[in-house]
């Protein structure tokens, strides 16, 4: 299989963790990591529900991966997440070692892996991930649209 087709089949998986995460109320992101071609985390965004302003799908996704692994770093995998992170969410992902961030809607407001800010491109940074923004970024995008429409 192609790596479009591995990542959009991925990104599905995120989706449908968003879609829990509005299920539960919370803003719809989900999170998806994969090593060796294999799901090892997953999770949705529970900062509401949890009381935990860190509880961001990303997060939530890096912590149960490390619990798994038994490492807290997490080198060769793939984080696909529905929603471009924010800094605290690239912030970890670059300590986790993580390889590649794909992502599907851009966040115009605190985006930091190219829109608002670009943790990633520091070359001072003792680890590189690649960033790879915009896959099935209708679908994720229409998640967030639908969710905020209902709340206005």
């Amino acid at each position: 299989m192609k790596q479009n087709e591995l990542d959009q089949q991925f990104m599905q998986q995120a989706i449908e963790q968003a879609q829990l995460a509005a299920l539960a109320g919370e803003v719809p992101v989900g999170a998806v990591l994969v090593k060796d071609g294999q799901v090892i985390a997953k999770a949705f965004n529970k900062p509401i529900t949890s009381h935990d302003p860190s509880a961001h799908a990303e997060m939530l996704t890096l912590r149960q991966a490390a619990q798994v692994e038994q490492n807290y770093r997490l080198p060769g995998s793939t984080l696909y997440v529905t929603l471009e992170p924010c800094a605290m969410c690239s912030g970890a992902i670059l300590h986790a070692r993580v390889d590649r961030v794909v992502f599907g809607a851009t966040d115009l407001k605190t985006g930091a892996a190219g829109s608002v800010l670009d943790v990633f491109s520091s070359k001072q940074i003792n680890h590189q991930t690649r960033v790879e923004g915009g896959i099935m970024s209708e679908e994720c995008g229409q998640l967030l649209r639908s969710f905020f429409k209902e709340r206005r």
